[in-house]
């Protein structure tokens, strides 16, 4: 019973729905049946009638089977036509009939579709050939209405292949984009790998030379000039190859821009300006005097500055934030605190959850050998702090 409880779940809409026209024609068609044999014939034999619901019942339970077997369907609904014709039996061709030709029209192969619609036609006028039963506006309006159902079926599955040719036009572009882009990104890593390979050896040929020309500076300045020559010309081909696969594994539309000299300190409030517009208020404060700093500690401190700031944003909802930098003799200081809610719930460990944000400010941090602190501050909101040495810390 349970596996027949799980199959039924997964009966597909379209198979639910065949079921349920089915069972309703073939209610309708045995009500109207009876009806009619009762004003044809008051008492008719029991066989004849039994005969006559069978005929009835096959012509509109077949619909069941409409979309996997249209033609079979179609076949079977204009032969129990034909019986209950032949029979002297009410007509009971009526909606099941056009339904059937619609199927076999919207899912039939078109031999079949072509070869139902003239086996409904010609079924049709058969029926009202029947001596009784001729009319002539009647057959031209049964065959009208037949050829309509089927148009109707047609236009469907042209409309149907249209959207399918369509789908699969889309996937083949996706996957050829999809290739395309693996491919761009195999060939950037052999890239890069030549670009390594071009590093290391350039700064190996460097490194031997400006050793020979150390030693022989003093004894024998010749060699010494050509071991400074070897290095510039060295040096010269390693930028020349840098700049040639850098420029190769740029991002494809990355604008000029990019090229601009890295972000620092100085560039502070311009950033501030950005984050004010998504809404936060933030405060810069700057303690001590100011002073130029390393490329690589600049740039760290910015980035800091940026990704908490960032993370007020997303996370901390309506807030005011300031930004504190402090300048020391051997490090400067990096503080950014919020006012908003803090951190999400804690993960299931009962830790808070770490984002790659702190990750990649851990990491900056610890390229020069500093510290960071980051969490919930005792009276609300968030609080990063980063202090970067000037100098980097020997192990």
């Amino acid at each position: 019973m349970k596996e027949w409880a799980s199959g039924s779940r997964r009966l597909p809409a379209s198979a639910l729905f065949d079921s349920g026209l089915a069972l309703a024609a073939a209610g309708v068609s045995t009500l109207l049946f009876t009806e009619l044999m009762n004003v044809a014939q008051p008492t008719p034999p029991r066989g004849t009638l039994a005969l006559g619901y069978a005929l009835a019942l096959l012509h509109t339970l077949s619909l069941v089977a409409r979309r996997r077997f249209p033609g079979a369907v179609l076949a079977i609904c204009v032969a129990s036509g034909l019986a209950v014709a032949a029979l002297g039996m009410p007509e009971i061709l009526g909606i099941a009939i056009l339904v059937a030709v619609y199927s076999v029209a919207a899912y039939g192969d078109r031999w079949v579709s072509l070869a139902g619609l003239a086996a409904a036609e010609l079924g049709s006028a058969a029926v009202q050939l029947t001596p009784g039963r001729f009319q002539t506006p009647t057959v031209v309006s049964n065959g009208l209405v037949i050829g309509a159902a089927w148009l109707l079926g047609h236009f469907v599955r042209v409309r149907r292949d249209h959207i399918a040719r369509l789908e699969r036009t889309a996937e083949l572009e996706r996957t050829r984009a999809e290739q395309a882009r693996r491919a761009v990104a195999e060939e950037r890593l052999r890239l890069a790998r030549e670009l390594h390979d071009v590093v290391a050896h350039s700064i190996s040929v460097i490194a031997v030379q400006s050793g020979v020309g150390a030693h022989v500076a003093s004894t024998q300045p010749e060699e010494a000039a050509k071991a400074l020559a070897a290095i510039e010309a060295t040096s010269r081909a390693a930028l020349t190859e840098l700049r040639r696969l850098l420029g190769v594994l740029r991002q494809e539309g990355e604008s000029q821009g990019d090229l601009a000299p890295v972000p620092g300190l100085a560039d502070l409030d311009s950033l501030l300006a950005e984050v004010a517009k998504a809404g936060l208020g933030v405060r810069l404060r700057v303690e001590g005097t100011p002073s130029p700093l390393p490329a690589g500690v600049d740039l760290s401190a910015y980035r800091i500055v940026q990704e908490a700031l960032t993370n007020v944003v997303k996370h901390a909802g309506p807030a005011r934030a300031q930004v504190t930098i402090g300048y020391r003799d051997r490090e400067v200081m990096v503080e950014v605190t919020d006012d908003g809610r803090g951190v999400t719930a804690p993960a299931g460990d009962g830790r808070a959850r770490v984002g790659h944000g702190l990750i990649g400010m851990r990491e900056r941090v610890q390229v020069f050998g500093g510290d960071l602190e980051a969490g919930p501050r005792p009276g609300g909101g968030y609080r990063v702090a980063a202090r970067l040495p000037l100098t980097a810390e020997q192990p």
